[in-house]
């Protein structure tokens, strides 16, 4: 069992490096597929593929992973926030909320829950609540550039473009110094309707194989630059 086990997490990690950096898509679907063939029970095997079909768009076969992996490990504070996301790129927001929430009564302080239930608020219209959570996230893992650009984006929509222009600033001063993620600065100008600069920092995101632009495909912060022919393009090169 210990040597299946081993193989088990080998293609998993494969298959992430597979789709996050290579967008090899069909590859990285059959390592996943063959992880969970010999470790059935390996929750994270489920929980990554989930992610892998949630940025693919297959959101009825994500969510039925990440249910998978939640049902394996059910205290795990990731598993049940993955589920969460599968709602919420699914468009699905009051369901995320609830399960965000079913995590945060699990681990009061899990940054990703707390993020997720910014993303969720935000989709809802609810701003000041997705600034507070965005917020605590801030607080519970300092250093996350992706969620000091969450709250910048979250600023910009609620109408605050003097706190957002200061955090994405502050963002590409620090990258001066150490990697802040483009993906995260495209996300803040998108917030602020200028798709230009949007556009230059997601080239930069697929230029540093940026992790989360995998989302670009389901990402809803990004529904204002999809008329674009620019955001068409890009999808393809991903391979999305």
């Amino acid at each position: 069992m210990g040597r299946i086990s081993t193989i088990a997490e080998a293609y998993t990690s494969l298959a992430m490096v597979r789709t996050l950096y290579n967008f090899s898509w069909a590859v990285g679907e059959t390592e996943f597929k063959r992880a969970i063939e010999l470790r059935p029970g390996y929750a994270l095997a489920h929980h990554w593929y989930g992610w892998q079909l949630l940025e693919l768009g297959r959101f009825d076969q994500s969510i039925a992973e990440m249910r998978e992996a939640q049902e394996l490990d059910p205290l795990s504070p990731l598993m049940n926030t993955g589920l969460g996301h599968s709602f919420h790129f699914a468009r699905q927001h009051d369901r995320a909320i609830e399960h965000y929430r079913q995590t945060l009564e699990i681990d009061p302080n899990f940054a990703l829950a707390h993020h997720g239930l910014g993303l969720a608020y935000e989709q809802n219209g609810m701003y000041s609540e997705a600034i507070l959570e965005f917020q605590k996230a801030c607080t519970l893992f300092p250093g996350n550039t992706l969620m000091v650009a969450s709250l910048s984006h979250a600023y910009a929509v609620a109408g605050k473009r003097s706190e957002a222009l200061k955090l994405l600033a502050e963002l590409q001063e620090q990258s001066k110094r150490r990697y802040v993620s483009p993906y995260g600065v495209a996300l803040g100008y998108t917030g602020l309707r200028e798709q230009n600069q949007a556009f230059e920092w997601l080239e930069k995101a697929f230029a540093e194989r940026a992790g989360w632009l995998v989302l670009l495909k389901v990402e809803p912060r990004f529904d204002s630059l999809r008329a674009d022919p620019r955001f068409a393009d890009l999808v393809q090169r991903i391979g999305l």
